[in-house]
């Protein structure tokens, strides 16, 4: 299956650690990196977990750093910049002139408010 996430979406996460508030703010971010084969997304702030870092070279400092991991793509939702709420992506096929030519152009647009993502 396709993903509808796309790298620079901003998402809110629906499931996992803490979701039970309903704070929304708390839980999005925005989409660094998306692994299609494996279904998951990479997103600033979310999921953050402790890498140990070794030194490599003399004089390199080694240490403990935070980073974000991937976080499977059907435990966020894209969110609307226009109303503001988490939403499903449709898609709406429309034509557009390039160059002469009439091409379909298959647009994002948001389910709850039809406002292009």
């Amino acid at each position: 299956m396709a993903m509808k996430i796309k790298k620079g979406d901003t998402v809110v996460r629906i499931s996992g650690d803490g979701t039970k508030d309903n704070d929304i703010k708390t839980h999005q971010g925005k989409v660094i990196a998306t692994l299609p084969k494996e279904n998951k997304v990479v997103v600033e702030g979310m999921n953050m977990v402790t890498c140990h870092i070794k030194p490599r070279r003399q004089g390199e400092e080694g240490g403990i750093m935070k980073r974000e991991a991937a976080i499977a793509a059907c435990k966020v939702q894209v969110v609307c910049p226009k109303c503001g709420k988490a939403t499903r992506v449709a898609h709406k096929v429309e034509k557009k002139t390039v160059k002469g030519r009439e091409k379909n152009v298959s647009i994002r647009i948001c389910k709850k408010c039809g406002a292009e993502l």
